[in-house]
């Protein structure tokens, strides 16, 4: 029944649209509309200042924003999961800032953590960062009881939490938290964050909004100019009793909550807070990181931040351990405050003040620090003294490696900085670049005749294997006449009751010692090397050993043309470096990546690409996710690197055709029948001809502007690569659910984790996941399909996975 009409008149992309609305209809609906639409301004300011409270909304702004609103009740689905974060996040910052009185935020732990509706929230958070839709079934976990639980302080922190210890050495041991405890801690971490956000320094880039890996890099390589020092700082310290002492000290400089830090110091005592300063590297998505020790440790190297302010302003600001006049200490001092407030300098005047006297830049994420230095060496090494005297004096770390200040040359040294090797040159001439690309060509092309040669030679001597035996089984015949005067004489020495089989393989193993074969990688070396290519024509041989000579002394020593060429791009060097023009070049490690290659079976020793022995038993689909997954990490991570040329060499060189290789290895078929065959699943694998093409086109969906998603998918963009084998379960009618937080589908498989590498600090960033704790070698955990398949694309992390489940079973 219609009570009434109103008249309402909407501005809509410059059109006046009358739209006619029941009178009931739209009373009922103001109100929804007023706090979407509060909500709306939340999203839109995002000032990280401290509020007293929210500012009202009119009716008249409420209605404008009516059209934007679809008249569905919930419009959940149509959000993606970064939207669905920020919203979360934004209705637990609002109970947040009215806590605030005075400076300080009071009573979060009862107020804000200990409430339903923010753990339900929380809840909604681990189940996006594990990449689960909110539509689907949920955990039974009763919100309002484990809130009367954090308020009482009955909440168990040892039994919602599960130890983990290595087999072959139990000191070894890690502590990991269940579904309840994560939630908990999810919770922890964004109250932590959006109080403590405001006051994170300029040079701090680890678990920020705005910030992350790429634009640490970004301002290595860019915005920092005319440094003549460098050096890194590693650390290695466990968090003890006297640095969560330190850190709950600054945190109550603005915070008053005994509850928290009480909460704080019971994860503590159950090894539950893995605050770890060093060991692996952080942002990487390993179980041993924890949810709370970036932001936790982000708060206790702040005060490092405000220590290299403080130093910053000693030594350019006011000229300490400069050997310029007093004069002009004013000026450096304006400048020095400019320059704090500004993010760089626009007019002349700055830049040429910029260039003279000290300047210190520092770049750090998480706990790993790059210290650039302008000035004399004297002065480098004194700010490097009064870096560590303040890290293990102030901070309690221990600082190890401590190298020197390198200078800052061309082509001198080069550093390992977040996974990455930097190093200072010129740009390359065009005419240069081009015969190193030649050279690239001529590689690539060797490589491919000599796979060539090999598989062709090997397959005539594996032929020539089947022929010897059936001749001596023919041979064994006496009707058919085939023994010879030498198959009689071999016959002599042959065992009585010996199969021919057995027989066969003793004359191979004593030919094999007459020729010296265990000099030789593989069987199959030993029949292109002694059996095949004695035998081919001369010419053919020769033919093919000069082609292979003359293209590696091409690849492998300089022409006359080429060092023509150097000679006038070392001309140009010198010029550019009299003028003080150096460019930072950021490289993957490719030395690294190749052992990686190695160690997960996708090449063999002389380089190869062989098949994956652990994935043939999986679906095709996950087979060729796995290998896309390394792929869109590369992409992902070197696509602005100097060598990326080299890295696409190795896509298609040795993923492709492993994965080819690992489903032929599984059908028993040929690769051309599998490229045939698995044509558009392989397209996301990409081939020499189209790879620039999807470069261009942002290739398997990846888009490239990853820095202000990390503070809410932190640690997921970074995470490596893991090896999962297939595993058998010995009660087959056994029903186990995914074993990733939050999803409650059936898991048809179980899986075994493989750790390929030790955990070492700094460590290099290759795609594979090398830095995983021992205690979680071959441990057995069950995935469906959906998250398997996002484990490999690099969707979700080992984070995810609550490894504690088989032991409740």
């Amino acid at each position: 029944m219609w009570f009434g009409m109103g008249r309402l008149s909407l501005l809509m992309q410059k059109k006046t649209v009358a739209v006619r609305f029941p009178a009931v209809w739209l009373a009922e609906k103001i109100g929804g509309w007023s706090r979407h639409f509060g909500e709306r301004l939340v999203l839109e300011d995002f000032e990280d200042s401290p509020r007293k409270g929210v500012p009202t909304v009119s009716l008249a702004k409420s209605l404008a924003c009516l059209t934007d609103e679809p008249l569905s009740t919930d419009n959940q689905n149509a959000k993606s999961p970064s939207e669905q974060k920020r919203l979360i996040e934004v209705r637990i910052k609002k109970m947040v800032k009215a806590r605030y009185l005075n400076e300080k935020f009071y009573d979060l732990m009862d107020v804000v953590i200990a409430n339903a509706d923010t753990l339900r929230d929380c809840y909604d958070l681990v189940r996006l960062n594990s990449h689960v839709e909110l539509t689907t079934q949920t955990d039974n976990l009763c919100f309002s009881t484990m809130a009367k639980q954090i308020t009482n302080g009955d909440f168990d922190i040892k039994e919602n939490s599960v130890k983990m210890y290595e087999k072959s050495d139990q000191r070894q041991c890690l502590v990991l938290p269940n579904l309840k405890l994560r939630v908990i801690q999810e919770a922890v971490r964004v109250v932590l964050e959006v109080v403590y956000r405001p006051y994170f320094s300029k040079i701090s880039h680890g678990c920020r909004s705005g910030r992350g890996h790429r634009s640490a890099l970004r301002y290595v390589q860019k915005e920092i100019h005319n440094s003549d020092w460098w050096f890194t700082i590693s650390m290695r310290k466990v968090a003890d009793i006297n640095v969560l002492s330190k850190l709950i000290s600054v945190m109550e400089e603005k915070i008053q909550d005994f509850k928290l830090f009480k909460f704080i110091y019971q994860l503590f005592d159950a090894q539950v807070l893995n605050l770890v300063f060093g060991v692996f590297p952080k942002g990487h998505g390993l179980p041993q990181e924890g949810v709370l020790s970036p932001i936790l440790m982000n708060i206790y190297l702040g005060m490092f931040d405000s220590e290299v302010t403080r130093m910053s302003l000693r030594y350019e600001g006011l000229g300490l351990g400069s050997n310029e006049e007093k004069g002009l200490e004013q000026p450096k001092l304006r400048w020095w405050f400019r320059r704090q407030i500004k993010k760089s300098g626009d007019s002349s005047k700055e830049k040429l003040e910029a260039t003279e006297g000290n300047k210190l830049n520092v770049c750090r994420y998480m706990d790993e620090i790059l210290v650039l230095v302008s000035g004399s060496r004297d002065v480098a090494m004194s700010l490097k003294s009064d870096i560590l005297n303040f890290l293990m004096s102030s901070l309690h770390l221990d600082v190890e490696n401590q190298m020197d200040p390198l200078a800052v040359d061309v082509n001198s040294h080069v550093l390992q900085f977040l996974g990455t090797s930097i190093q200072v040159r010129t740009r390359e001439a065009e005419a240069l670049r081009a015969v190193h690309k030649l050279k690239d060509k001529v590689q690539m092309f060797v490589s491919q005749k000599q796979e060539v040669w090999d598989s062709l030679t090997v397959r005539i001597g594996k032929k020539w294997l089947g022929w010897g035996l059936r001749r001596i089984k023919e041979s064994e015949i006496k009707q058919l006449g085939l023994s010879t005067p030498i198959l009689d004489h071999l016959s002599q020495f042959r065992k009585p009751g010996m199969k021919t089989d057995h027989w066969f393989k003793s004359l191979m193993k004593i030919w094999m010692q007459d020729v010296n074969a265990k000099i030789e990688a593989d069987e199959e070396a030993i029949l292109s090397k002694y059996i095949v290519e004695p035998v081919l024509p001369q010419d053919l041989r020769e033919s093919f050993y000069n082609f292979r000579k003359h293209a590696m002394d091409y690849v492998s020593s300089e022409s006359a043309t080429t060092l023509e060429l150097l000679k006038r791009y070392l001309t140009e060097t010198r010029s550019e470096q009299q003028s003080n023009k150096k460019v930072i070049a950021l490289e993957a490690p490719t030395s690294c990546i190749k052992s990686n290659l190695l160690s997960y079976g996708i090449v063999g020793l002389q380089g190869y690409p062989k098949h994956v022995s652990s994935l043939v038993l999986q679906d095709d689909e996950l087979i060729i996710c796995w290998f896309s997954g390394l792929i869109q990490r590369w992409l992902k991570w070197y696509s602005e690197f100097e060598n990326f040329g080299y890295i696409k060499l190795l896509i298609i060189q040795c993923v492709r055709k492993s994965c080819t290789r690992t489903l032929g290895a599984k059908y028993q078929v040929p690769e051309e029948l599998i490229e045939k065959n698995y044509d558009s699943e392989l397209s996301c694998i990409p081939i020499t001809d189209d790879l620039e093409t999807e470069m261009a086109s942002e290739p398997f969906g990846i888009s490239y502007s990853f820095d202000n998603k990390e503070a809410l998918s932190y640690g997921t963009c970074n995470s490596g690569l893991c090896l999962l084998s297939l595993s058998r379960v010995k009660v087959p009618s056994r029903v186990f659910n995914c074993f990733v937080m939050g999803c409650a589908a059936a898991s048809p498989s179980m899986y075994t984790l493989h750790v390929k590498g030790r955990q070492r600090f700094p460590g290099w960033k290759t795609g594979f996941s090398s830095s995983i704790h021992p205690s979680l070698n071959r441990r057995r955990i069950g995935l469906c399909n959906r998250h398997v398949k996002a484990l490999y694309l690099g969707q979700i992390s080992l984070q995810s996975v609550e490894f504690g489940v088989l032991r409740k079973l």
